[in-house]
């Protein structure tokens, strides 16, 4: 192995913090990894890692190391691509995350017609709700509703979300249809959270220039923006969802939208990439690509 792709499985394994991962995501076995660091330290002079059976973290000249190393290496990506005017020319592993209904109603139809457009891309998508690690995972961007959090990460704004409350047609003939934010002390509300053990907000309200947040009683708590829907659909409570995740349901009358004057505030959706001089080629194509196919999705 030379000295470059020892540094790139350095460079994995810092950010994932796991010679495991970093192997897997690598294509390599696990002492493979391992015997390309420790040559790559023998080389250099200094140890780069603390390895416990834990964890694998960073020593003060790894950490200086490793940002010479991305640098470097995104350099390289930069001078191996800038002679190449083709969309085939664009090669390599892509790892990206965003929100399941976004990737299932817009990105993955379209997908064959960026591979076809980019066929040496190899592609990885994985699509949660919860706040993953870019760095450490290993995901080179991910697609996020909400306001950024982190401020070590870049975002790229793609515009606005709108919201509204709904509730299946069962459960409104069983239970009534709210007209007031009154009406809701006698319905029920599918919690949502991204971390079990936290506090639902409640059913939040525009009131003048602000919006309030109306705590209410449900049996059921969630995760996950499947789950969500799905217990809605089953006539579990009102959920506040985005309008394009429960579009095929409100046309086919499974859902109804309850309090249209009560929608929860829009929220802002981002892309968010680690902070890099040069950022790859590849990331900054599917950024441009995910941003056209999103447009119909969001408000501006």
């Amino acid at each position: 192995m030379n000295t470059l792709d020892t540094m790139q499985v350095f460079v994995r394994v810092a950010e994932q913090a796991s010679f495991t991962r970093a192997a897997e995501s690598l294509g390599l076995l696990k002492a493979t990894a391992s015997v390309a660091v420790q040559e790559l330290e023998t080389s250099l002079g200094t140890r780069l890692l603390h390895r416990t059976t834990r964890k694998v973290q960073l020593t003060p000249d790894g950490e200086a190391y490793y940002e010479r190393c991305k640098e470097l290496l995104s350099e390289l990506d930069s001078l191996q691509s800038m002679f190449r005017q083709t969309g085939e020319a664009v090669r390599g592993r892509l790892r990206v995350d965003m929100p399941s209904g976004l990737a299932r109603l817009y990105v993955i139809p379209r997908l064959p017609e960026f591979l076809e457009a980019h066929p040496h891309i190899e592609l990885e998508v994985g699509s949660t709700d919860r706040m993953v690690d870019l760095v450490q995972e290993g995901f080179d961007c991910v697609l996020r509703v909400g306001n950024p959090r982190d401020p070590q990460l870049i975002a790229r704004p793609l515009g606005r979300m709108m919201f509204i409350n709904c509730a299946s047609a069962e459960y409104l003939q069983r239970r009534g249809m709210p007209r007031t934010l009154d009406d809701l002390k006698n319905h029920d509300l599918v919690h949502y959270v991204t971390r079990f053990g936290t506090k639902s907000a409640g059913f939040e309200y525009p009131d003048g220039d602000q919006y309030r947040n109306l705590p209410m009683s449900g049996p059921v708590v969630v995760n996950n923006s499947d789950a969500y829907n799905a217990a809605c659909l089953a006539g579990l409570g009102l959920i506040q969802a985005p309008e394009l995740g429960v579009r095929e349901h409100l046309a086919s009358g499974a859902l109804k939208e309850v309090l249209p004057d009560y929608r929860p505030e829009p929220m802002s959706a981002w892309l968010l990439y680690a902070h890099r001089r040069n950022l790859p080629k590849r990331v900054r194509i599917f950024m441009d690509w995910i941003a056209e196919v999103l447009r119909p999705a969001f408000t501006q």
